[in-house]
């Protein structure tokens, strides 16, 4: 037992503060529709608010704790209650890039405020001991994290049940215009509900940061996506079983940790527990516990392009020429070209999927990974390079084909978690094993031929490569198949009604877009002669959606423009501070592009173009044209009065009021 006892009370501390985070989480997500994967974010921005007022301006912690905790809660919950607002008419694709919007804000504005580095977190509770079990110690800081836990978890319990605001947070998102008639403001009940949960959320960073005595914006978000485990048990639903699975996945984690340290191979299952317990209960979960809260709305199809044939023929040989002529246009800077036109592939791969079939991938950079490891293990046994990319694709493939199993039976949010806790449990878990990158690098190498080994010649080549998979990409959209995908988009159930299987499209889509990206991975990885498991960093994937957001709406438009914007834009830049700047940019330009995805900025302006019409107008000549209403009999539209016992100038044979004004107008 004594064996045993550090474990599970390290289990408990760290479960209660997993339940606090995903109770601020489901909060948000059952009153507003809008499941925020900047959560993470938000927990190490109040981290570092903490940080930067208690060690570096000297204050004492409880100060610290009332500014990071109350007022910086509060302050984040009022600004995410209106990016949820503005979020909830658009797809849930759009949905989850505003959010993740949010997280590359934040960590860019740590990084421009504190440093990239990792910093020394102080602990602020009490560690003295309490009382021991088994000759184990257990201390405040312990005993205080859980009962902060169950009080919140009570709390919360009791003001669902018994207070008004309760009441009407459970109701808000099914039906928000029959609260505002029962006299509660929609808008006040999802405020407070945000303002609660950033204040959960404040205070599992802040808890965090202390377990761990340390402070770094990567590390605790990390951590608090953790919590997606404990929301997942809790069906997304539930806030006291979000403790609940809390304590489970926390308990269960350490319990792992201990029984396989003897095991080298299983080494880091441990800190993926969360991870592994997300994909399990999204497999196994009823599939009627997986409805998404809030509007469902369809994917916007692109707008049809305001040119001609002839001027978009033109176009494509300008792009055509421009990248023949890059090697000799860039100087020194063509490096930078060479990573962008690998990633042309990935993002072909990324937007076949999210943008013509409607599916969700958060691990696209894991495919890519994959792909780069079969490659590079190939080339080192002797098998021929352009077999060895090749290969190195279909390596992927059965990694999509695992995604595509969740696909099958997900969609959306729940899709998007599956593929996030996928991700991670690669990187976490698989980066590190020998059969992949391990603990070093892995040695790469360009084709063995004079001409391909230079940067001038192995862009060539990328170059005939993105134009084949470019081709393939728009044959497929061309095909039967790219009408199957863009109707699952539109209409899964309207799909099977018509007797064709959306199992069979979905695992198709995952395995060819899983295969392209696996191609990227190659190619990408032998640009450089060797890469790690940096080269392939999670989060990653989420900058690389948030950027697919940012650069349009078209296939050959997002593939052009994406890695230009990810991968030589940032070249160019020197200052370290400039390109946190830049990464801040994407951040706020992938929030601004979900909110207005649903066609809300055209609306604002032609509302504002209305109103700017009105006012233009004379309005006593408006207040006269105003009297008449149309009314269409046959062919001919004539006016009469609104009121058939009013009597005038109509009446009386004399031009009408309408008229009048028309020709007052007409002269004015």
């Amino acid at each position: 037992m004594s064996e045993w006892t550090p474990y599970l009370i390290i289990g408990l501390t760290v479960g209660s503060i997993y339940g606090l985070s995903a109770m601020g989480l489901v909060l948000t997500y059952k009153t507003s529709g809008l499941f925020n994967f900047g959560h993470g974010a938000v927990c190490a921005a109040a981290a570092f608010v903490f940080y930067g007022v208690r060690q570096e301006a000297g204050l004492p912690w409880p100060v610290a704790a009332v500014l990071a905790v109350l007022v910086f809660g509060v302050v984040a919950g009022v600004l995410l209650e209106r990016v949820a607002v503005a979020l909830a008419p658009v797809h849930i694709s759009y949905k989850i890039v505003g959010t993740v919007g949010i997280l590359l804000a934040i960590r860019a504005t740590a990084g421009l405020i504190f440093g990239e580095q990792s910093r020394d977190f102080e602990p602020f509770l009490p560690r003295d001991e309490v009382f021991s079990i088994g000759g184990v110690s257990v201390g405040w800081d312990a005993i205080l994290d859980l009962t902060l836990a169950i009080a919140a978890a009570v709390g919360l319990f009791v003001f669902f049940r018994a207070t008004r605001i309760g009441t009407a947070m459970r109701g808000v998102v099914d039906d928000p215009r029959l609260l505002d008639l029962a006299g509660t403001s929609p808008t006040r009940v999802r405020r407070t509900a945000w303002i609660i949960g950033s204040i959960f959320a404040a205070t599992s960073g802040v808890l965090f940061a202390s377990t761990q005595n340390q402070l770094d914006v990567n590390i605790l978000s990390l951590l608090v996506i953790q919590s997606f485990g404990a929301a997942a048990l809790a069906r997304f639903r539930s806030l006291p079983l979000c403790l609940v699975g809390g304590l489970f996945v926390g308990l269960l984690q350490q319990v792992l940790s201990k029984q396989i340290s003897a095991h080298p191979n299983l080494q880091g299952l441990d800190i993926n527990v969360p991870f592994l317990v997300l994909f399990i209960a999204l497999l196994v979960m009823p599939r009627g516990s997986l409805v998404e809260i809030g509007q469902h709305v369809k994917l916007k199809p692109p707008p049809v392009s305001p040119f001609s044939g002839r001027t978009r023929a033109a176009g494509y040989v300008a792009l055509a020429v421009g990248a023949l002529l890059v090697p000799h246009l860039v100087g020194s800077r063509l490096p930078l070209w060479n990573t962008a036109m690998a990633q042309f592939v990935l993002f072909l791969s990324l937007a076949l999927l999210v943008r013509t079939s409607g599916q969700i991938s958060l691990c696209h950079v894991g495919f890519a990974a994959i792909g780069a490891v079969g490659f590079g293990h190939l080339v080192a046994n002797g098998v021929p390079w352009g077999f060895a990319v090749l290969l190195g694709g279909l390596m992927a493939v059965p990694a999509g084909a695992l995604i595509a199993i969740p696909a099958i039976r997900l969609s959306g949010l729940y899709l998007g978690l599956a593929t996030l806790g996928f991700g991670i449990l690669l990187a976490q878990y698989g980066y590190n094993k020998s059969w992949m990158f391990g603990f070093g690098s892995l040695d790469t190498a360009r084709p063995p031929i004079d001409a391909l080994e230079s940067n001038t010649g192995y862009y060539y080549l990328l170059l005939a490569i993105g134009v084949a998979a470019l081709g393939v990409v728009l044959l497929l959209e061309r095909s039967r198949m790219g009408r199957l995908l863009r109707a699952m988009a539109d209409s899964p159930d309207g799909l099977t009604t018509l007797g064709l299987s959306v199992n069979i499209t979905r695992t198709a889509v995952f395995c060819v877009s899983t295969f392209l990206a696996g191609i990227s991975g190659a190619t990408y990885a032998a640009n450089f002669g060797a890469v790690n498991q940096e080269s392939f960093n999670y989060v990653q994937s989420l900058i690389v959606l948030a950027v697919m957001a940012i650069s349009g709406r078209r296939t050959l438009t997002i593939a052009v423009v994406a890695p230009i914007l990810l991968y030589v834009v940032p070249g160019y830049v020197d200052d370290p501070d400039a390109y946190l700047a830049l990464q801040l940019l994407f951040g706020v330009a992938a929030l601004v592009a979900a909110a207005t995805s649903a066609g809300g900025l055209d609306n604002f302006f032609r509302r504002e173009a209305a109103e700017a019409a009105e006012r233009l107008e004379d309005p006593v000549l408006r207040g006269r044209a105003e009297v008449c209403a149309p009314v269409v009999r046959g062919p001919v539209t004539t006016r009469t009065p609104r009121s058939s016992n009013s009597s005038g100038p109509a009446s009386r044979g004399a031009p009408s009021p309408g008229r009048r004004s028309r020709k007052q107008l007409s002269r004015k």
